[in-house]
């Protein structure tokens, strides 16, 4: 049974920054696809940034350029540093890990608000 747990959401300022992190269980961070999907109210969930398991990074054109994500095999635990947030950032922010068995994301954690706000 995979688990995700994310960490390291809040409030902050915009132009501020925040640090999410992701823990796993198991050996998925090391071996699979990983993830930070977003979902504002009112909106769809959207994919903001991932990392292949050979550690190559894809983000959103909204992001680029302001949100790196990485990932600590040794931790087991995968990292979203968002800097220069925007009140538009304003979500829950989850966790996920791709399966590649049957070609989806399919692993979730349970989400953490982000909230950029003067």
């Amino acid at each position: 049974q995979v688990q995700l747990v994310e960490s390291g959401g809040g409030l902050v300022q915009p132009g501020g920054s925040l640090r999410l992190s992701c823990a796993a269980s198991g050996s998925i961070v090391s071996l699979n696809p990983m993830g930070w999907y977003r979902q504002a109210p009112g909106k769809e969930r959207e994919l903001v940034a991932a990392i292949t398991s050979g550690a190559s990074p894809n983000y959103a054109d909204s992001v680029k350029g302001r949100f790196t994500i990485s990932r600590d095999n040794a931790k087991r635990t995968v990292y979203l540093q968002m800097n220069s947030l925007k009140p538009e950032d304003t979500a829950v922010y989850y966790c996920s890990g791709y399966r590649t068995s049957d070609n989806r994301w399919a692993y979730w954690g349970q989400g953490t608000q982000v909230t950029v706000s003067s």
